[in-house]
Formats: structure tokens, C-alpha cells, sequence
């Protein structure tokens, strides 16, 4: 395995010296899409050999086999012949490959990968060496394939200080804490709306995985993830992640989720589990609102998808989602009934609130993760705070959340137990009615205690503030309601 050693190094430091790469973004897409073809290469050696009626979708001189792997003969094309090849016959090729109904979802995704990718490079000779630098790995063993998903989490990463593109890069303790406390079973079916790069889905398969005792188990297994991403570099990035993970068929569509009519959804669009970190801070025109009910068009995205979630979870099925401060306090009408809906016709049993810093640098918004089933009404739901780790002011790119910090979390999980320290509650139950009545659905409860004291980026102090302001809004339309109601009964 000593090829794996400094393979990210080594392939950022060609890049580095290519006029036609610029900045983090452009050179990790390049990473990109050029791993996606020498992983799908190994795949469909695994596929071959299983099936000799295989047929590949790629036209034979599109092949990684046949273009960029060098056997040391002085065949293989480099330079301006080279660059010639990718850019006026593979990806043409490529992006215009014949797909239909009919076609295989392993076989459909080449398309899709390639709709909108790129290739940045100009200069043949290096772009020669990093194809080199990535066909020296070897998917064929599986020691290896299973240590460059290591390496594969670590461009993931990297996404996080490559400009906008770390939205995409959910902490991998995040997924991981919440695919194990949701408990993944065989035969059971989970989603993503907004995957990203797949994080929740792999950590959904790493816990599942565990359970696979038999080849039906296997089957079961390779069925189980469905994710829809709206943006193309993260779509490539999920789908070569699924196929790291030894998943035949990458069930993941290029799409966008809020485009499509709320009401539509039947019992086949639903699922057992949903695991997700919906974008949240943006506002959507007002078309996509117009495929949501009048009452849950919220010009917010995570309020969106938060209605998406709760149309397509199955009965008795279970979410956990990340989900902004401003969804816990903002009172304002589309919020408020989305949590109406959400106390009304599910289960909202427990609140895990969030350091600040969890998803920094990308944002120092606090946030939240909602466990919730499809098993009837809310009775009562527990709130707790997870803390700084001790010896930590705030998470970062080189100190970020590692696992062993949710473990306070996991001790509690089961116990239940209220909490307080130093006057705060840390952990509370909370009726149903306490939560609607007296509080006006506003959740904002066991929260931080010296809130005061943080310092957020512009950015995020103005979506706080337009979160706080709508809310506010909202309440005194409420109030002014009620007074021209009691006037207008005194008038009588």
C-alpha cells in the first residue's frame, strides 16, 4: 500500500504547477472525476468477471483501461495528444453517452457524473502524471480499495477550505453518531434529499454492514441508500464515494428535490429512514414554492425540506436531521406550522443541540439534530446540550469533532436523566403542551447559556437577524390580531 502514502500530496503538487487550474475548487473537481472513472474501471472488472454477457456503457477507447493506463510502452497518449483525447473525444463522448428508462442505474450514472464536469488542466504532461499517480492505485485489492476510503474522506475535507464547496462536508462524527443511534436494520430502506458527497449514507452503511450475515443480507444491503443532489461536484463526489463502499448500483440522482410537488408523493416514495443536514440559509424563489402546500412555503430552505421529510417518511419509519437554531425558535407562520405538523402527526422525542463551531468554517450558526418517528402524536420531547469537550473553545479544519465527543450523549441516551449546571438546564422533558401552548412552538430550549458571547461571521449574524426579525413579526401580527379581536367584541 505504500502507493496510498502522500497520494494527495503527491497529485495536488503537479496540479499546482498547471496554469489551467485555479484555486482549491477547480483542482479537487479535476481529483474528481478522474477517480470516478478509475474506480468505475474497477467496477466493471468486478462486473465482467461476474458476467461475461457484460457490456460496457463506455465506447471502448473511453475506457480508463484503454486511454489512461500506461503500460511503459510509449503507447499511451500524453501532451498535447493527450489533452486533444480528453477534451474533444472523451468528454464529449462522455457527456453525451445514450440513456433511457431502460438503462441500468450503474450504467445511467456515467452520464450524470459527466453532465456538467470539467477538465481545468492544460498542460498534457502533467495531466500524464496525475492520470499515472491515480491508475497506480489498486481498487482490485481490496486492502487497498478499503484504505483509499480513508484517503477519499480526506478530499472530502478538503472540500471544507474550498470555497463554497464546503457545504457539501457534513463532520464525519455527525453522520456517524446519528446512523448509529438510529439503528439500521436489514431490509431497510434510507434516504438523503440533499446528499451531498454521502456521508450519511456511508455511515448508514458502515453501521448496516455489520448486520450482513447472508447474500440476501448482501442484496438487502446494496438496495438500501437512495440520495438526490441538486449540484453536479458533489453528485460525482457521492456516487464515487458509493462505489468506494462496494455498492454495485450508486442509487443517486442528479436532481433537486424541492421541484417537485409535495402532494405527488404515494407510498412507493417513502422510506424507512431519513438521515440528513439540509441546506439551510437560503431562500428559494417562488416557484419552488409553489410545489408546497400554502401553509408550509417557507422562503427558507431547511423549512422545505423539512416538510419533504415529513411526506415521505414511512409509517413507523424514523429521521434524524440537522436543522438550524432558527428552526427551534422562529415563529413565524410557515415555521410554526411546519412544527405544528411535526408535534401533531409524529413523534418528536428527542433534541440534541450542538456547539456552535460543529460545522465551522463553513458556518458558526448553532445547530441541532431532530429525532423524530412516524409512529403518532408527540407526548413529550427531551432536550439536551452537548458541551465543549473539555480542553476545546471552538472546533476548526485542523481540530474538528471527532466521535469520542458525542459519547456524553450516548450516556445519557438511555437514561434520561434532567440535568443542570450552573442554573441551566442541560437536560429536560418537555409536554407536548408546554411546548405549544405556553411557548407558542417556540423549542428553543436547554440552549447555550452565555449565547452573548458569541461572535458570528456577517453572513451568519444576518440570517439570525432575519430569523429573529421574522419571528418577531410574527408575533406581533399575532398580537395585534388578537387586540382588534377583543375590540371589535367590546364594540358589539
Amino acid at each position: 500500500m505504500s502507493n496510498l502514502t502522500g497520494f494527495v500530496k503527491r497529485v495536488r503538487d503537479i496540479m499546482r504547477n498547471d496554469a489551467g487550474i485555479n484555486g482549491d475548487a477547480q483542482r479537487i473537481e479535476q481529483i474528481a472525476w478522474l477517480l470516478f472513472l478509475k474506480v468505475y474501471d474497477a467496477k466493471e472488472a468486478d462486473w465482467e468477471w461476474e458476467d461475461e454477457n457484460y457490456r460496457s456503457v463506455i465506447p471502448e477507447n473511453c475506457r480508463w483501461q484503454n486511454w489512461a493506463h500506461d503500460d511503459r510502452t510509449g503507447k499511451a497518449p500524453t501532451g498535447d495528444k493527450l489533452l486533444d483525447f480528453v477534451n474533444n473525444t472523451l468528454f464529449p463522448t462522455l457527456k453525451q453517452l445514450p440513456v433511457h428508462a431502460a438503462t441500468p442505474v450503474k450504467k445511467a450514472v456515467v452520464q450524470s457524473v459527466f453532465a456538467d464536469a470539467n477538465n481545468y488542466m492544460k498542460d498534457g504532461v502533467l495531466l500524464r502524471q496525475v492520470v499515472n499517480t491515480i491508475d497506480a492505485l489498486d481498487f482490485g485489492d481490496y486492502e487497498e480499495s478499503h484504505a483509499f476510503g480513508e484517503i477519499y474522506e480526506t478530499i472530502l475535507k478538503e472540500l471544507q477550505s474550498a470555497g463554497s464547496a464546503g457545504e457539501f462536508y457534513t463532520p464525519r462524527a455527525v453522520t456517524d453518531f446519528m446512523a448509529e443511534t438510529i439503528a439500521p436494520q436489514i431490509g431497510q430502506t434510507m434516504a438523503d434529499f440533499a446528499c451531498g458527497t454521502g456521508g450519511f449514507l456511508t455511515s448508514w452503511l458502515k453501521e448496516l454492514k455489520q448486520k450482513v450475515a447472508t447474500t440476501d443480507d448482501e442484496a438487502a444491503y446494496n438496495r438500501s441508500v437512495f440520495g438526490i443532489e441538486k449540484k453536479q461536484f458533489p453528485y460525482m463526489l457521492c456516487v464515487t464515494n458509493l462505489l468506494l463502499h462496494g455498492l454495485d448500483i450508486p442509487n443517486v440522482r442528479h436532481d433537486n428535490t424541492l421541484l417537485h410537488d409535495l402532494l405527488d408523493y404515494t407510498d412507493e416514495d417513502r422510506f424507512d429512514v431519513i438521515l440528513m443536514n439540509p441546506p439551510y440559509g437560503g431562500n428559494e424563489k417562488a416557484d419552488v414554492k409553489n410545489h408546497f402546500p400554502s401553509d408550509l412555503a417557507s422562503s427558507e430552505t431547511a423549512d422545505l425540506f423539512m416538510a419533504v421529510i415529513m411526506y415521505r417518511l414511512k409509517q413507523n419509519g424514523r429521521a434524524a436531521v440537522v436543522l438550524p437554531d432558527g428552526f427551534l425558535f422562529g415563529t413565524d407562520n410557515a415555521k410554526v406550522n411546519i412544527k405544528k405538523k411535526l408535534l401533531r402527526d409524529f413523534n418528536l422525542h428527542t433534541v440534541i443541540r450542538l456547539p456552535g463551531s460543529v460545522f465551522s468554517p463553513y458556518t458558526s450558526i448553532t445547530t441541532n439534530i431532530l429525532f423524530f418517528d412516524n409512529n403518532g402524536a408527540t407526548k413529550e420531547t427531551w432536550f439536551y446540550r452537548l458541551d465543549m469537550p473539555e480542553g476545546y473553545k471552538h472546533f476548526s479544519k485542523t481540530k474538528p469533532m471527532k466521535s469520542e465527543h458525542f459519547d456524553p450523549v450516548r450516556r445519557w441516551w438511555h437514561e434520561r436523566q434532567e440535568l443542570t449546571q450552573e442554573g441551566f438546564d442541560k437536560a429536560k422533558k418537555f409536554s407536548v403542551r408546554e411546548l405549544t401552548e405556553e411557548r407558542g412552538y417556540n423549542l428553543d430550549l436547554c440552549g447555550f447559556p452565555h449565547r452573548e458571547e458569541e461572535i458570528l461571521a456577517p453572513l451568519d449574524l444576518i440570517r439570525r437577524y432575519e430569523e429573529e426579525r421574522s419571528s418577531l413579526n410574527a408575533e406581533i401580527d399575532r398580537v395585534l390580531a388578537d387586540m382588534s379581536a377583543l375590540l371589535g367584541e367590546q364594540a358589539e
